[in-house]
């Protein structure tokens, strides 16, 4: 906690502010497994509402847990959407500058 003193209409008063520490630029979503689609598809799904800043992705390529497929922009924040298990990329369903919601499918792989 760090401890400071504001003035806020000609009055001073001494607040504590919780302190923030941060590893790294981008904070680190790990997509979790999702439900089959068709006999052996699975699709990834956005874990929060944004702005897609980028797309690591295409279809074909091969990923592996952990690789990042996405960038999404949420709350001014940089957010790595990764592989949450090995696979193909079957289907790319969203493009850099695409808004999302919740639960909106990004792709789809087996």
């Amino acid at each position: 906690m760090r401890k400071y003193i504001v003035t806020v209409n000609g009055k001073k008063f001494e607040v504590e502010v919780e302190e923030i520490i941060k590893d790294s630029q981008n904070n680190i979503v790990e997509v979790k497994k999702e439900t089959a689609v068709s006999s052996n598809e699975k699709e990834i799904k956005a874990p929060m509402p944004g702005t897609i800043l980028d797309v690591k992705v295409n279809s074909g390529d091969r990923v592996k847990k952990g690789d990042v497929l996405f960038i999404l922009e949420a709350m001014k924040m940089e957010n790595e959407i990764m592989a949450g298990e090995d696979g193909i990329i079957t289907e790319v369903l969203v493009s850099k500058g695409t808004s999302v919601s919740t639960d909106d499918i990004l792709a789809k792989y087996k």
